[in-house]
């Protein structure tokens, strides 16, 4: 589903589930990035955001930490967790939420990459890696899943 097609109501939150929020709009503008900052953010090739003005994110359980991670932005995650959160430029009335914080991710689709000058060169050729399922890994059933569930409680 495009990013401007995104369902209203979208809700997200922390791994723990200490920090959760419900947007009142459907977030537009998503977008990858792959800036050095957003690698060290994330901890990942890139981070994806898709953004809402202020007025429609609503805190619903806690509220994130803020970093000044420049001088033109802060990004907020959890306290006790660290997930990464939200993006937002100084004194600006929008804000980036992470795609992957969202109950349902796949709600959002980017629509334009930033940054492509710090692009890992190795990104492209991740889609043609060989592919196993989670089961592959460990078995599930011994997982032991202390994430919190992709909803509401």
């Amino acid at each position: 589903m495009a990013a401007e097609a995104a369902p209203v109501g979208l809700t997200g939150g922390c791994q723990c589930g200490a920090v959760r929020y419900r947007l009142a709009a459907a977030p537009t503008g998503a977008n990858v990035c792959h800036c050095r900052m957003c690698q060290k953010a994330g901890g990942a090739p890139f981070m994806a955001f898709g953004g809402v003005r202020l007025a429609d994110l609503v805190w619903t359980r806690g509220a994130p930490k803020i970093f000044a991670s420049s001088a033109i932005a802060e990004r907020g995650f959890c306290a006790e967790c660290g997930t990464p959160l939200t993006w937002r430029g100084h004194g600006r009335d929008r804000i980036g939420l992470t795609i992957g914080s969202l109950d349902e991710p796949a709600a959002v689709a980017p629509i334009v990459q930033f940054s492509v000058e710090t692009k890992l060169a190795w990104l492209d050729g991740v889609a043609n890696l060989p592919s196993r399922p989670f089961g592959a890994l460990t078995d599930p059933t011994k997982l032991g899943n202390r994430q919190h569930p992709d909803h509401e409680t």
